[in-house]
């Protein structure tokens, strides 16, 4: 009587292609996040040095992520005025955030997310220069 060839895949070959699946996974999960950022070009703003002396960051371009805490004024000519809570790795910090008129089509509203382009302008104020939501 002639024997049958049994063909099995070894399980260390299914563990092996198993890893290089979840592998390929979690490196486009990490692409996809780090693309996804629209101002990774940007240098995030050091809070602590803003908060001693926004004077000396004067003119730079930063990107800040942060959810909006408050609403605090508007004009329609000039723009509006948010609260914005930010953390700093070790604390939260809440900064006031200048969002000019040519936004004002935006729905912003307390507790969304955004992610922040914005430009310390002569008066040491933090003037929006683009926003994403998050």
């Amino acid at each position: 009587m002639a024997r049958r060839a049994s063909f099995a895949i070894h399980p260390v070959w299914i563990a092996l292609v198993f890893c290089l699946v979840l592998g390929a996974i979690a490196a486009g999960y990490f692409i996809v996040g780090r693309v996804n950022d629209p101002y990774r070009t940007l240098a995030p703003l050091e809070v602590p040095a803003y908060l001693e002396n926004s004077n000396s960051l004067r003119g730079n371009s930063y990107k800040i992520s942060g959810a909006i805490w408050n609403f605090m004024a508007s004009t329609t000519q000039a723009g509006r005025l948010f609260s914005v809570e930010v953390n700093t790795g070790a604390a939260t910090e809440i900064l006031p955030l200048f969002i000019p008129a040519e936004f004002n089509s935006m729905n912003i509203q307390k507790g969304q997310h955004f992610n922040f382009s914005v430009e310390v302008d002569e008066k040491g104020i933090l003037s929006v220069k683009g926003l994403k939501k998050a």
